[in-house]
């Protein structure tokens, strides 16, 4: 009888060791300690089951750059998300293979793992099922996961890798997303000139940036809060609108009327790096973003309070202007971008 339940005991164990659900990381590839900044939201729910390995976040940033995800071997995730941009890109809207202009622009890659949503309409509440997206999508890499896995499955250093994250060398669809979360989620700025004021670690503000942080507390700070510089609401806030009939951002996602053409709201963290500005790359520079502000937005049913309440513009003049735009560039963390 015990020969029986030992038996039994060993099967099941193998079976639950075999259960793709499971997917145990090798027992030699440890947590990355990550230093997670103080007064940060608390982080997405989603990553305590999928924490930064050493091999993961290794795996994650290779299948990152691997041009083979796309359908003619020309298109990789960094080709749009570049670090020097704090891993966006200078196009008004991302080109794909054969140079195919996508929806959107590319949204920066930062602080990921603090957010609740993720792509300009809040698609996606986990990063892990994020990267089929461009994949699939015609305008982007245009291949499918099961082609890309046949590009990759014999290459030498991807079965090392694997074997390194997972314990054995199989390549599976969930395997290459969490892979890429776990780089992804490695990617925290917090290392700003306004960080280090914040901190007393010896930097002052200079008299324009300081006049430009109190000009954004007062006009600013509501949509772009806490110190992601985001509060990850979906807005309507009268941008020009992209007149593809595909677009109707967050309504897209929800079908209601009110989140037609409102879209996340954007961090301002390493914004110094990211332009054009807007869901299309509509402004080419940040002073035309804050010229549209003060001379008025488009009206619409669904244009946010703060611009419907207050004669459709946030008016500004033109020392703010130039007191904000110093403000928002202390929010550029060289180190991030690797400047």
């Amino acid at each position: 009888m015990k020969k029986i339940i030992v038996l039994m005991a060993i099967v099941s164990l193998l079976t639950s060791c075999n259960n793709e659900d499971s997917d145990m990381m090798a027992i030699d590839n440890p947590e990355i300690a990550l230093e997670i900044p103080a007064d940060f939201p608390e982080v997405n729910s989603f990553v305590s089951s999928n924490k930064p390995t050493k091999y993961g976040v290794e795996l994650g940033e290779k299948l990152f750059s691997d041009k083979r995800f796309s359908a003619d071997n020309t298109i990789s995730c960094a080709s749009c998300h570049i670090k020097a941009n704090a891993f966006a890109d200078h196009h008004p809207q991302a080109i794909g293979i054969e140079g195919r202009i996508g929806l959107r622009n590319a949204p920066s890659l930062q602080n990921l793992m603090f957010l609740k949503f993720y792509n300009w309409d809040g698609s996606k509440l986990q990063l892990e099922t994020q990267p089929l997206v461009p994949i699939i999508t015609h305008e982007e890499m245009d291949s499918s996961i099961l082609e890309v896995i046949a590009r990759i499955e014999n290459d030498s250093d991807y079965k090392s890798l694997f074997k390194k994250t997972f314990g054995d060398e199989n390549i599976t669809p969930e395997r290459i997303y969490k892979s890429i979360a776990q780089f992804e989620y490695t990617l925290i700025s917090a290392n700003s000139k306004y960080d280090k004021v914040k901190r007393k670690e010896g930097e002052t503000f200079t008299e324009s940036e300081l006049a430009g942080y109190q000009t954004f507390q007062q006009k600013c700070a509501s949509c772009h809060a806490t110190e992601l510089f985001t509060d990850q609401s979906f807005r309507n806030i009268g941008f020009p609108i992209n007149t593809n009939s595909n677009e109707a951002g967050r309504g897209r996602v929800t079908g209601i009327p009110s989140d037609f053409m409102s879209f996340r709201v954007p961090t301002l963290r390493n914004i110094e790096y990211t332009a054009p500005y807007g869901s299309f790359g509509q402004f080419a520079t940040l002073e035309s973003v804050l010229d549209y502000f003060d001379k008025g937005v488009l009206d619409s049913d669904n244009l946010d309070p703060i611009f419907k309440n207050n004669d459709k513009r946030i008016p500004l003049t033109e020392q703010e202007k130039t007191n904000l735009i110093a403000f928002m560039k202390t929010l550029s963390d060289k180190q991030f971008v690797g400047k």
